[in-house]
C-alpha cells in the first residue's frame, strides 16, 4: 500500500509535527510513504493533490495542514474550500483522500493540540484503501 502526504508549509512549526506524526503512523500500519510533497498553504493543496492521485503508484493521498484563526473569516473559507477539494478529487479518482487539515476557528496552541489528527487521516486513508480492495 502506497500513499503520499501533502504538508503545508504555512504554519511550518505546527505542520512539520504533523507531518512527521503521519510518516510514522504510516510505517506502524505497514503503508509506505512513496511522496512527501510540502505546497505553501493549505489552499494550495488541490492541485497536488490531483498530481499525486493521477500516479499509479499512489493509492491515496493525506492532506496535512493547519488552518489558524486570524482577525477574518478566512480560515472558513480556506478550509471549506479544501475540505471540498479533497471530497471531489477523491471522487474523480476513486483513490482516497485523507483530510488531515485542523481549523478552522483555533488558535496556535490548540493547532499543537491537535497534530494527532494528522495521524488520523492516515489511519483514514489506509482503511479506506482496504476497504476499498474488497469491493473490487
Amino acid at each position: 500500500m502506497k500513499i503520499a502526504l501533502v504538508v503545508a508549509d504555512f504554519n511550518f512549526d505546527v505542520t512539520s509535527l504533523m507531518a512527521e506524526r503521519a510518516r510514522r503512523h504510516a510505517e506502524f500500519l505497514g503503508a509506505e510513504v512513496v511522496r512527501m510533497v510540502h505546497v505553501p498553504g493549505v489552499f494550495d493543496m488541490p492541485l497536488a493533490v490531483k498530481k499525486l492521485l493521477k500516479r499509479k503508484d499512489v493509492d491515496g493521498v493525506v492532506m496535512i495542514g493547519a488552518v489558524i484563526k486570524g482577525d477574518t473569516g478566512h480560515d472558513e473559507l480556506i478550509a471549506g474550500a479544501t475540505a471540498g477539494a479533497a471530497v471531489d478529487l477523491a471522487l474523480e479518482f476513486d483513490k482516497p483522500v485523507g483530510l488531515g487539515v485542523t481549523g478552522p476557528g483555533m488558535d496556535r496552541m490548540q493547532a499543537l493540540d491537535r497534530i494527532d489528527n494528522a495521524k488520523y487521516a492516515v489511519e483514514s486513508v489506509v482503511r479506506m484503501i482496504r476497504g476499498l480492495k474488497e469491493l473490487d
